[in-house]
């Protein structure tokens, strides 16, 4: 009886969690896979079926949809070697005993950008890639190189690059942060009997943070690449994807069918595409990872 008891208290506690979750998460998720199956436009009540021609519609073409994969790709494995990889190196970095004096000045540099709106830092470094009064020309050109004067956001081979850089000035001290905190969770003592053993810097890094992270890198890599699955702001407001199609991603692809297309239905199966990958990515993330019971 007490059991019975225990689990209807369980229960009732879990209820607004779960009906929170239907209300706001399922039933929008269920609702765009509905409507990603009919052609529709966002002011007219009329409705017609499809099947998955949306999906098809976005598929047949070929060069677009490629350099959009292509793009999502590209952001997802800069930022896993940036963002999660150097992220763990700084903290590591910032736990050795000769940086316990600064560490609290670098930790908050590092992580003040993540802190600003990617709106914000989008326009400033739009401002700062301007190939007439920005900032990073003329440093080039103050070196000593007259004449350099690249088109950044201009130039399709550059412009999902320079995106690319933005994401991960700005991320790359929150993933620090969560490395750090992974850190301090491991036992001092084993570093200082690694070190009695004669063990260098890389070594006790190499066998003993990095096993003992595998929770904390599980994290920050799953953060990472659903991140730049999901990617939009800073596209969006630095190039809209352009110039052509040639920096556009996932989000911006599905926010262009949306917004100024009016098709409704290409933009559902947009969306749905994101949560399948995203999906797919972490459940792979943690079926290879052996780990995440933490």
């Amino acid at each position: 009886m007490k059991v019975y008891r225990d689990k209807r208290i369980i229960i009732l506690y879990l209820f607004p969690a779960i009906a929170l979750m239907a209300l706001f998460v399922y039933y929008p998720l269920v609702q765009s896979i509905v409507f990603s199956l009919f052609k529709w436009a966002s002011f007219s009540p009329e409705k017609q079926w499809v099947g998955f021609y949306n999906y098809h519609l976005i598929v047949s073409d070929t060069a677009t949809f490629f350099t959009i994969l292509r793009n999502n790709f590209f952001y997802a494995v800069v930022s896993t070697i940036f963002q999660a990889g150097l992220g763990l190196v700084f903290a590591a970095c910032l736990e050795e005993k000769f940086m316990r004096g600064t560490q609290p000045f670098f930790r908050t540099v590092l992580f003040i950008p993540s802190l600003i709106a990617m709106t914000v830092i989008a326009m400033l470094w739009q401002f700062m890639y301007d190939p007439n009064i920005g900032m990073i020309n003329q440093a080039i050109q103050a070196l000593g190189f007259k004449d350099f004067n690249a088109q950044w956001l201009g130039d399709s081979n550059l412009s999902i690059w320079c995106c690319i850089i933005v994401s991960q000035w700005q991320y790359i001290g929150y993933c620090m942060m969560l490395d750090l905190v992974g850190i301090q969770k491991i036992d001092g003592e084993l570093f200082e009997a690694a070190t009695i053993d004669g063990a260098t810097r890389p070594q006790v890094f190499r066998y003993i943070t990095l096993p003992l992270m595998k929770e904390s890198i599980l994290v920050t890599t799953v953060v990472t690449i659903l991140g730049s699955v999901k990617v939009f702001t800073e596209v969006y407001v630095m190039t809209a994807g352009g110039p052509g199609r040639s920096s556009e991603v996932l989000a911006t692809a599905m926010y262009r069918a949306a917004f100024k297309n009016d098709e409704m239905g290409v933009a559902c199966a947009y969306a749905i595409m994101i949560f399948v990958l995203t999906f797919i990515c972490a459940a792979l993330q943690l079926k290879l990872s052996h780990t995440g019971e933490e």
